[in-house]
């Protein structure tokens, strides 16, 4: 078997594209490998650069996401690509005076008003839609800690007037669609607060919690297809109300609680077979600690894939807090079709972080359409990723300690990490 190495000669290998095939399903990755030749090797300083605060690039690398400073307008650009080269070395003499200017680089393509005036746009919350070329954003009032008790509302958590999230089209800034939320507390910081995957969209609610499933049709309308939280089933309410005695003045859990405290329930039961020593078991690790999983609430939320959501459970505290290592968490696979809890979790489990450390690339839910997505290096695909992860394990003093602080990166934010061929570790190790 003829074997073929990886010429360092851009044209050698715009050469040996044209002769060789690449075997099927790597086309994406031959392509990739073309940017072993094109590594960034100078940077330009002192930029003639419009005043905007600039979010990000899409992942296909087609737009350039910026705000306004006054967080009121959404500006994108498109990049000019290449613009000027150099033989050797390159000094900033040899470059024009246009090459220090953004225009040389981006074409802006239209700026848009979002937010209106009591609202900002939320400078951390971006996600893109790569098949339509879709992007959301979230405008948002000021957060009030002072929020007065509502019916539903957990106690603890702030509230937000208005919460707002727009989908526009890139191509040409037209807002297809919006969706509100009042009075409520989403996290938006870091696009924590939603999770998108393929064509569904999930947003958690804190206050109220709620897991709010839309699907973005593909005429751009956000149609909310489920909701989870207090009810687990379309007809749930509808069952309750027409079966609880008129004048009961008596609260239910809601039904995700329901779920989980079942499963904590079934699972207690079954790990000691003998009857009597059950009864002494339950008491011991499910009665005892039954007011601590009551008070647990929906942390934060991913998809698994379009049927199974990974659900982070904990206090009210490390739910609004930035820093949650140290706070107890539950992590439950839920089954949105069944509404069942498939399995849960502590975080300190090593069976949870076996599973994370074999099968990591399950945990990002990378939707089939990314031609990307599927080459973004991780410890479960790369050995040079693999190596990093056990030395880091190695240094830890603490085996439950290592686990806990890998397990609260848990669940991913979505679209977290770059698919950029040059974080590749297989081309860039």
């Amino acid at each position: 078997m003829v074997r073929f190495f990886r010429s360092g000669n851009l044209a050698s290998r715009v050469f040996d594209r044209e002769l060789l095939s690449p075997r099927p399903g790597a086309a994406v990755n031959t392509v990739r490998q073309f940017y072993e030749n094109l590594v960034p090797s100078y940077t330009i300083y002192d930029i003639d650069c419009p005043d905007f605060s600039f979010r990000k690039f899409t992942d296909d690398g087609k737009y350039l996401v910026a705000f306004s400073r006054n967080h009121q307008d959404l500006i994108v650009y498109r990049p000019i690509w290449l613009t000027y080269s150099c033989n050797e070395e390159c000094d900033s003499h040899d470059l024009p005076p246009k090459a220090k200017k953004f225009d040389s680089f981006f074409e802006q393509l239209y700026s848009i008003p979002l937010a209106s005036s009591n609202e900002y746009i939320c400078k951390d919350f971006f996600l893109y839609m790569e098949c339509h070329q879709f992007g959301l954003f979230a405008t948002s009032t000021a957060q009030s800690n002072d929020s007065t008790a509502t019916e539903g509302a957990i106690h603890g958590v702030p509230s937000i007037e208005k919460i707002t999230f727009y989908l526009v089209r890139l191509e040409d800034g037209v807002i297809l669609d919006e969706k509100a939320f009042c009075n409520d507390f989403i996290n938006l910081a870091h696009s924590i607060g939603a999770y998108l995957y393929e064509d569904l969209l999930c947003i958690v609610s804190l206050r109220y919690q709620t897991i709010h499933i839309l699907q973005i049709r593909d005429s751009g309308n956000l149609v909310e297809v489920r909701r989870i939280g207090a009810f687990c089933r379309e007809d749930d309410e509808l069952f309750l109300h027409s079966h609880v005695q008129t004048g009961y003045g008596g609260s239910f859990l809601p039904g995700i609680k329901q779920r989980v405290l079942s499963y904590i329930f079934r699972k207690t039961w079954n790990e000691v077979p003998d009857q009597t020593l059950r009864v002494h078991h339950l008491k011991k690790k499910f009665y005892f600690h039954f007011q601590d999983y009551v008070d647990l609430i929906i942390w934060k939320v991913q998809f698994l894939d379009r049927h199974h959501l990974f659900i982070k459970f904990g206090s009210v505290d490390g739910g609004v807090s930035r820093s949650t290592d140290q706070n107890l968490a539950f992590f439950a696979v839920y089954n949105m079709e069944t509404t069942d809890i498939v399995s849960l979790y502590q975080n300190s489990s090593e069976e949870l972080y076996s599973l994370f450390e074999q099968f990591y690339d399950h945990f990002h839910a990378n939707p089939q359409d990314s031609s990307h997505g599927k080459f973004m290096s991780s410890h479960s695909n790369d050995v040079h990723a693999l190596g990093q992860l056990n030395m880091i394990k190695n240094k830890a003093s603490s085996s439950s300690q290592f686990v806990k602080k890998m397990m609260a990166s848990l669940p991913y934010t979505c679209q977290s990490q770059s698919p950029s061929p040059y974080f590749d570790l297989s081309l860039f190790s």
